[in-house]
């Protein structure tokens, strides 16, 4: 027997229904008018977007091996190197603010509140002038600039779902390791962490895309990414429309890859967390029988 659905509001009645249905296709209506127009004002012959001749550069090598590829080398050479940093610092940051050391969670709540607040961009500038002005940095300014924006932003992005993931699970998890002997920081990495990271994997991964596309903003203090690469281009072949479609669908294709590979992680570690232990109520009743299942 299934269990009564439970409505926020009033199911609609047929008068509702029938309403939101004109309303619905109304909207539709309304927005292929506009993409018809907006592809007939892009088909104009004056300023034509949408000829063969100007996706025809696309077919040619020397266009991805001297714009498009280097731009995309240099935007996952920024955006792997950030994510890796983050998803650390995120951690280190998550614990610190969940440790029982007072001056350590308040010195990484603040640093998370501070940088969580401040956007990636002014970030991304205020580290570009201090590479060029304090570091003294030869050619490297951009990429420093791009990579500590997206760190310190985004670990502390990452350092509250952490906080919140860990937050969520039952209080007699940390119970259960403690009765079993381990200290607050082993029962930290052992037993909440692993669980908090499979629940916020969604989020983490969500956040791991952000960064990729926020490294298009390294655009503005001259790192030559996707975005600079295919506007250099598209400069060359008066063909901007065709290159920002095509730079979207790189996009989509790298951000969609990495979506289906954290599913699949995510996947295995439910697969992993169903197999390999007791269920998290025997954990929790039953602190021996968890000692004993850890150690075999």
């Amino acid at each position: 027997m299934s269990a009564p659905t439970t409505l926020l509001f009033d199911e609609p009645g047929p008068r509702a229904r029938t309403r939101h249905l004109i309303v619905t296709v109304a909207a539709v209506v309304v927005l292929l008018v506009l993409l018809g127009l907006v592809i007939k004002g892009l088909a104009n012959p004056r300023n034509s977007q949408l000829t063969a001749a100007k996706w025809t550069p696309f077919l040619q090598g020397s266009t991805w091996a001297d714009y498009l590829l280097p731009g995309l080398l240099s935007t996952l050479k920024a955006a792997g190197l950030s994510i890796v940093l983050s998803v650390v610092g995120g951690v280190l940051l998550g614990i610190g603010r969940l440790s029982t050391n007072r001056v350590l969670s308040a010195i990484c709540g603040v640093f998370v509140e501070f940088f969580r607040s401040v956007p990636v961009l002014v970030m991304m500038l205020f580290a570009y002038y201090f590479a060029l002005y304090v570091l003294h940095l030869a050619d490297n300014q951009p990429f420093f600039g791009v990579v500590v924006g997206l760190v310190f932003y985004n670990s502390s992005v990452i350092a509250e779902l952490i906080r919140s993931g860990v937050g969520s699970l039952p209080g007699g998890q940390r119970e259960a390791g403690l009765a079993i002997g381990l200290s607050e920081g082993q029962a930290m990495w052992l037993i909440l962490l692993p669980q908090a990271v499979t629940a916020m994997l969604p989020s983490l991964v969500s956040q791991l895309v952000v960064v990729l596309k926020d490294t298009a903003l390294g655009y503005i203090i001259g790192y030559y990414d996707l975005v600079r690469g295919g506007q250099t281009f598209a400069t060359n072949y008066g063909n901007l429309i065709p290159t920002m479609l095509v730079m979207a669908a790189m996009f989509i294709v790298i951000n969609y890859t990495l979506s289906r590979v954290a599913q699949a992680l995510e996947r295995s570690l439910q697969r992993r967390g169903r197999v390999g232990g007791p269920p998290a109520d025997q954990l929790i009743d039953n602190p021996a029988e968890a000692a004993k299942a850890g150690a075999s």
